[in-house]
């Protein structure tokens, strides 16, 4: 779906008919930004992990290409993980020597609000960006078994139950690093690769707690692209907000 927006970049919304992923499911993304393009993606709402059978894994794989000149903010909301859930995810971003990037990923471990837990499933999540063909950066997250207690334990997340990564990939990439540490909640960090590699992860009791702290950094994050590549006044997709 393609909002109309009052910009020259495109926002698209990605919609999963089938409602979530479960094992056997296959999804695969793929989008490419054209030189000196803007390109937002993000989700209608929330995508679902849901119980897989046994021996079955959910597979999702996303591919992004910017080309020169080109800016693309990957913006899905949540990922909610369901009790015995199996998924497979990844994200691979491949930037052009001067393309610029915004990627998030938010995770919950179930709905805290609906009395949900998580005792036994499997998630496997990797992030890899490259520039030019180069690996600038790596990330890879696995869960097994009972992610509640991997959860609980006080050098993976303390007993939070939410958490993003927060990719940004753009010259002013260090002078946004004071600001954004100013905003973070006690449980999060931040820091710099190189001169335009921004990384930040939050954690958070659940996934209200986890949007009051994400909203405002990706509104100031996405105020400082290029005029051309901003969102409405520099605020989330509209779905965002519903």
């Amino acid at each position: 779906m393609f909002p109309r927006i009052k910009t020259t970049s495109l926002e698209a919304v990605l919609i999963n008919t089938a409602g979530g992923i479960t094992g056997g499911d296959d999804m695969r993304i793929t989008a490419g930004v054209g030189a000196g393009a803007a390109l937002t993606l993000t989700t209608q709402t929330a995508e679902r992990a849901y119980r897989a059978q046994p021996g079955e894994v959910g597979q999702l794989q996303t591919k992004l290409n910017v080309a020169a000149g080109g800016h693309v903010n990957w913006l899905p909301q949540e990922t909610i993980l369901f009790q015995s859930c199996a998924l497979s995810r990844r994200l691979d971003v491949d930037l052009a020597g001067d393309a610029t990037a915004l990627l998030v990923e938010p995770l919950v471990f179930g709905r805290l609000a609906m009395g949900e837990t998580v005792t036994q499933g499997r998630f496997h999540d990797r992030i890899v960006l490259r520039r030019n063909g180069t690996e600038l950066y790596r990330d890879a997250m696995r869960f097994d078994g009972h992610m509640q207690a991997q959860l609980d334990r006080p050098h993976v997340a303390a007993g939070a139950r939410a958490l993003v990564s927060v990719i940004y990939v753009a010259p002013d990439a260090r002078g946004q690093l004071a600001p954004l540490r100013a905003m973070l909640p006690p449980q999060a960090g931040a820091s710099v690769i190189g001169d335009d590699l921004l990384l930040l992860r939050i954690l958070a009791a659940d996934a209200y707690e986890l949007r009051r702290s994400l909203i405002p950094i990706l509104n100031r994050l996405t105020q400082n692209c290029p005029p051309q590549n901003r969102l409405t006044q520099g605020t989330l997709p509209r779905c965002w907000m519903i």
